[in-house]
């Protein structure tokens, strides 16, 4: 086991997985990769990342439910969760609002595009 922390990247566009998972990893993180949020579970239940970056629309199981079933659960809900989301630009177009982001437990939310020095100065924040 080392002591590099777990990060685990849950988006159903697998270019952005890629993309982000090899940022972590250039960062010297480790990283699970998960594509919706069942599966996502899965992986939480193998084992625990120290935080995740999770994208609010997937098919399955939305980031918010997922999000939401993680802090409220006494074992994960000390998992950093950072929530990826495109929905400011998609307001009008989606049935997400910004309501159902604000309500839900999230520690941060990334907006998409994701700029990757961005993202990774929040990991860092979050980790130390």
């Amino acid at each position: 086991m080392s002591d590099k922390k777990l990060i685990l990247v849950v988006d159903d566009d697998p270019d952005l997985v890629e993309s982000v998972a090899m940022k972590l990893e250039s960062e010297n993180f480790r990283v699970a990769k998960a594509y919706d949020g069942v599966e996502a579970m899965d992986q939480i239940k193998k084992e625990r990342p120290a935080l995740i970056i999770l994208d609010v629309m997937m098919p399955r199981k939305t980031g918010y439910q997922l999000c939401d079933e993680l802090k409220k659960s006494e074992e994960t809900k000390g998992i950093v969760i950072l929530l990826l989301t495109a929905v400011a630009e998609a307001v009008t177009s989606t049935s997400y609002t910004h309501w159902e982001g604000k309500s839900t437990l999230a520690d941060d939310y990334i907006p998409k595009p994701v700029d990757m020095e961005k993202l990774m100065e929040i990991v860092r924040d979050y980790l130390s």
